[in-house]
């Protein structure tokens, strides 16, 4: 990376209940005004007052709609580009502000989510937000309140939504309004909402792992449902330290040798970019399960983590097992003991290469 690269100052964008009330807003002035607010100014909860120029607009019977097309910034977000569509239809006198899930938003069907079974996937915070700009259009709006998401089905399918139980489309989210680049926000709120199901649903053993191939391991080591599988990435630290606090009965975690080098140094973000592989603590591992001084000099000479592991198992020397045991001490200390913790190590063809149970 250059240093122009590494300088650049990450620009932030506007999460999908963010870009909902602005659709929602503009929508509802059309309604009780007669025009789209175009650009639409919104108050996020935090103060900010952004504005979201309108993608398109119009009029259906007692409704009206608009859409935003979501920006997110730098960050790297499955929903960026995203045409985030707003209905308002007006209702009878007292009847209140309903939200209802339109063309690929989501519907709760599995408890543990912040969201009742049958609620639409428009979080807790989003629905707030809504709220409270509908009412600094006109007090005590009686209106129904549709957010759709164009292609939002398709997306869905590639994020965590479906073992979530979050069945047609995406969540609307967001507790702040505003995505801060390479958070990753979305991916570790997935991971929370993942064990809280699990939880939910009374499953005591709970699969974290960082890409398919680890989750095929573990799949053909325990009959595990989907919903006790949780896609972790990189996010060690998302999972254990969430788990500190919402605890289960166990945790198996699966992931690459490499990775998972990383997590028994201590890193909790494994991302190649944010955390490094310590090849002087590799060899000194390597000392202490037997291999001799030249052994140790060939890990220091190593490119990749992975080439250790195949001159470890060249040599007949358990390395892996050794860095499974490490990374579960540093897992059972970071949740204090309150579940028992497993750990399991591939190569990149989801061969076992460690294990520590």
């Amino acid at each position: 990376m250059s240093e122009s690269n590494e300088n650049k100052v990450l620009r932030k964008g506007w999460t999908t209940g963010a870009c909902a009330t602005a659709a929602a807003t503009s929508a509802y002035h059309a309604l009780i005004n007669g025009d789209f607010v175009d650009p639409v100014t919104i108050h996020l909860p935090k103060g900010h007052t952004p504005a979201f120029a309108l993608n398109r607009q119009g009029y259906e019977g007692a409704s009206a709609w608009a859409s935003v097309i979501k920006d997110a910034g730098d960050d790297p977000d499955i929903t960026h580009g995203a045409e985030i569509r707003v209905t308002v239809t007006l209702l009878p006198a007292g009847s209140g502000l309903r939200f209802k899930n339109g063309a690929g938003v989501g519907l709760v069907t599995k408890p543990g989510l912040p969201l009742a079974v049958g609620e639409p996937a428009i979080n807790p915070v989003p629905r707030q937000m809504i709220t409270d700009n509908l009412n600094k259009v006109q007090a005590a709006p009686d209106v129904e309140v549709c957010v759709s998401v164009t292609n939002g089905e398709a997306l869905a399918q590639k994020t965590m939504n479906p073992r979530l139980g979050i069945l047609g489309g995406l969540s609307i989210l967001g507790t702040t309004g505003i995505v801060v680049p390479y958070s990753c926000s979305a991916w570790i709120h997935s991971i929370h909402r993942g064990i809280d199901v699990a939880k939910a649903m009374g499953l005591p053993h709970v699969a974290a792992c960082t890409g398919s191939t680890s989750e095929k391991t573990v799949r053909a080591l325990y009959p595990l449902e989907d919903s006790a599988l949780i896609d972790m990435g990189d996010f060690a630290g998302g999972v254990l330290k969430y788990l500190r606090k919402h605890p289960i009965e166990k945790l198996t975690l699966c992931g690459g040798f490499a990775k998972f080098c990383k997590l028994a140094q201590g890193e909790m973000d494994l991302h190649s970019s944010r955390s490094r592989i310590d090849l002087e603590q590799m060899a000194k591992w390597m000392g202490e399960v037997g291999g001799d001084a030249a052994l140790c000099e060939r890990v220091l000479q190593a490119n990749t983590a992975l080439e250790v592991i195949e001159l470890a198992q060249a040599n007949d020397i358990a390395l892996g097992d050794l860095v499974a045991r490490r990374t579960k001490e540093v897992a059972r200390a970071v949740v204090s003991g309150h579940c028992e913790v497993e750990v399991v190590l591939i190569n990149r063809k989801g061969d076992i290469v460690g294990h520590a149970s």
